[in-house]
Protein backbone atom coordinates (compact mmCIF):
# COMPACT_ATOMS: atom_id res chain seq x y z
CA UNK A 1 0.00 0.00 0.00
CA UNK A 2 3.11 2.48 1.01
CA UNK A 3 4.43 1.45 -2.57
CA UNK A 4 1.59 2.78 -4.22
CA UNK A 5 1.05 5.69 -2.51
CA UNK A 6 4.80 6.38 -3.24
CA UNK A 7 4.04 5.79 -6.86
CA UNK A 8 0.94 7.92 -7.41
CA UNK A 9 3.05 10.90 -5.68
CA UNK A 10 5.94 10.71 -8.00
CA UNK A 11 3.94 10.17 -10.79
CA UNK A 12 1.71 12.95 -9.92
CA UNK A 13 4.78 15.32 -9.19
CA UNK A 14 6.52 14.42 -12.74
CA UNK A 15 3.37 15.17 -14.61
CA UNK A 16 3.76 18.38 -12.87
CA UNK A 17 7.65 18.80 -13.75
CA UNK A 18 6.16 17.89 -17.35
CA UNK A 19 3.17 20.72 -17.29
CA UNK A 20 6.02 23.16 -15.89
CA UNK A 21 8.33 22.46 -18.95
CA UNK A 22 6.14 22.37 -21.58
CA UNK A 23 4.67 26.00 -20.11
CA UNK A 24 8.39 27.14 -20.73
CA UNK A 25 8.11 25.67 -24.42
CA UNK A 26 10.89 23.56 -23.58
CA UNK A 27 11.91 20.84 -26.09
CA UNK A 28 12.74 17.60 -23.70
CA UNK A 29 12.13 13.66 -24.01
CA UNK A 30 10.14 11.93 -21.67
CA UNK A 31 10.47 8.52 -20.53
CA UNK A 32 7.16 8.13 -18.62
CA UNK A 33 8.07 4.31 -17.45
CA UNK A 34 10.86 5.76 -15.60
CA UNK A 35 9.38 8.90 -14.29
CA UNK A 36 12.36 10.54 -16.19
CA UNK A 37 12.60 13.51 -18.45
CA UNK A 38 15.82 14.64 -20.28
CA UNK A 39 16.84 18.04 -22.44
CA UNK A 40 19.80 20.24 -23.02
CA UNK A 41 20.37 23.81 -22.75
CA UNK A 42 23.11 26.18 -24.32
CA UNK A 43 25.55 27.25 -21.87
CA UNK A 44 28.31 30.30 -22.37
CA UNK A 45 30.54 27.61 -23.76
CA UNK A 46 29.25 23.90 -23.64
CA UNK A 47 26.09 22.61 -24.50
CA UNK A 48 24.66 21.36 -21.19
CA UNK A 49 22.63 18.26 -20.61
CA UNK A 50 20.15 17.67 -17.95
CA UNK A 51 17.94 14.72 -16.69
CA UNK A 52 15.52 14.92 -14.19
CA UNK A 53 13.44 11.60 -12.53
CA UNK A 54 11.79 11.10 -9.59
CA UNK A 55 13.34 8.87 -7.18
CA UNK A 56 10.13 6.96 -5.77
CA UNK A 57 11.23 5.13 -3.11
CA UNK A 58 13.29 7.98 -1.34
CA UNK A 59 10.35 10.27 -2.74
CA UNK A 60 12.99 12.64 -4.37
CA UNK A 61 13.38 15.12 -7.65
CA UNK A 62 16.65 14.14 -8.64
CA UNK A 63 18.81 15.87 -11.20
CA UNK A 64 21.93 15.04 -12.89
CA UNK A 65 24.68 16.75 -15.28
CA UNK A 66 27.49 14.91 -17.07
CA UNK A 67 30.33 17.10 -17.98
CA UNK A 68 30.85 16.62 -21.66
CA UNK A 69 34.73 15.01 -20.52
CA UNK A 70 36.77 12.92 -18.23
CA UNK A 71 39.65 13.42 -16.84
CA UNK A 72 42.70 11.92 -17.68
CA UNK A 73 44.47 9.47 -15.61
CA UNK A 74 47.15 11.90 -14.79
CA UNK A 75 44.44 14.37 -13.70
CA UNK A 76 42.38 12.42 -11.67
CA UNK A 77 43.73 13.57 -8.47
CA UNK A 78 43.03 17.40 -9.71
CA UNK A 79 39.71 16.48 -10.44
CA UNK A 80 38.68 15.37 -7.44
CA UNK A 81 40.10 18.58 -5.34
CA UNK A 82 38.15 20.84 -8.37
CA UNK A 83 34.88 19.15 -7.89
CA UNK A 84 35.67 19.16 -4.06
CA UNK A 85 36.08 23.02 -4.30
CA UNK A 86 33.45 24.10 -6.81
CA UNK A 87 31.13 22.06 -4.93
CA UNK A 88 32.27 24.00 -1.48
CA UNK A 89 31.27 27.22 -2.75
CA UNK A 90 27.45 26.09 -4.00
CA UNK A 91 24.23 26.85 -1.86
CA UNK A 92 22.90 23.85 -3.13
CA UNK A 93 23.49 20.78 -5.47
CA UNK A 94 27.04 19.21 -6.19
CA UNK A 95 29.77 17.58 -8.50
CA UNK A 96 29.86 14.09 -8.31
CA UNK A 97 33.10 12.84 -9.28
CA UNK A 98 33.91 8.91 -9.93
CA UNK A 99 38.21 9.35 -9.53
CA UNK A 100 38.29 5.25 -10.89
CA UNK A 101 36.61 6.64 -14.08
CA UNK A 102 37.41 10.39 -14.19
CA UNK A 103 33.78 11.53 -14.79
CA UNK A 104 32.53 14.29 -13.45
CA UNK A 105 28.26 14.85 -12.87
CA UNK A 106 26.35 17.77 -11.02
CA UNK A 107 23.85 16.16 -8.90
CA UNK A 108 20.87 17.99 -7.33
CA UNK A 109 18.27 16.69 -5.47
CA UNK A 110 14.47 17.98 -3.59
CA UNK A 111 11.97 15.99 -1.71
CA UNK A 112 8.44 15.83 -2.54
CA UNK A 113 7.61 13.95 0.52
CA UNK A 114 5.48 16.20 2.36
CA UNK A 115 2.98 17.54 -0.47
CA UNK A 116 2.66 19.02 -3.84
CA UNK A 117 5.20 20.78 -5.68
CA UNK A 118 4.86 23.83 -7.15
CA UNK A 119 6.36 24.77 -10.41
CA UNK A 120 8.52 27.67 -8.67
CA UNK A 121 10.30 24.90 -6.90
CA UNK A 122 10.72 23.11 -10.53
CA UNK A 123 11.97 26.78 -12.01
CA UNK A 124 14.54 27.16 -9.05
CA UNK A 125 15.41 23.72 -9.59
CA UNK A 126 16.22 24.05 -13.04
CA UNK A 127 17.90 27.53 -13.13
CA UNK A 128 19.75 26.81 -10.26
CA UNK A 129 21.60 23.56 -12.11
CA UNK A 130 21.84 25.50 -15.42
CA UNK A 131 23.70 28.19 -13.70
CA UNK A 132 26.37 26.27 -11.82
CA UNK A 133 26.56 23.95 -14.18
CA UNK A 134 27.66 26.49 -16.70
CA UNK A 135 29.86 28.16 -14.36
CA UNK A 136 32.34 25.45 -13.65
CA UNK A 137 31.64 23.01 -16.48
CA UNK A 138 34.65 25.15 -18.70
CA UNK A 139 36.79 25.63 -15.66
CA UNK A 140 36.57 21.87 -14.93
CA UNK A 141 37.14 21.38 -18.64
CA UNK A 142 40.03 23.50 -18.41
CA UNK A 143 41.74 21.41 -15.51
CA UNK A 144 41.38 18.08 -17.44
CA UNK A 145 42.53 19.62 -20.12
CA UNK A 146 45.75 20.83 -18.39
CA UNK A 147 44.91 24.74 -19.83
CA UNK A 148 44.44 25.62 -16.23
CA UNK A 149 46.61 23.95 -13.15
CA UNK A 150 44.81 23.34 -10.01
CA UNK A 151 46.38 26.42 -8.37
CA UNK A 152 45.12 28.61 -10.47
CA UNK A 153 41.64 26.82 -10.31
CA UNK A 154 41.35 27.36 -6.49
CA UNK A 155 42.95 31.16 -6.35
CA UNK A 156 40.36 32.06 -8.79
CA UNK A 157 37.32 29.69 -6.58
CA UNK A 158 38.61 31.13 -3.43
CA UNK A 159 39.33 34.64 -4.14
Amino acid sequence: MADEKKLALAKEVYASLCGALDRREWKYKKEEDELLVRFDVNGDDFPMAFIMYMDVDRQLIRVLSPMPFVFPEDKRIDGAIATVAASDALPDGSFDYDITSGKTYFRMTNTYRDGKIGEGLFQYIIECATYVVDLYNDKLFAVSKGMMSIDEFLKERYN
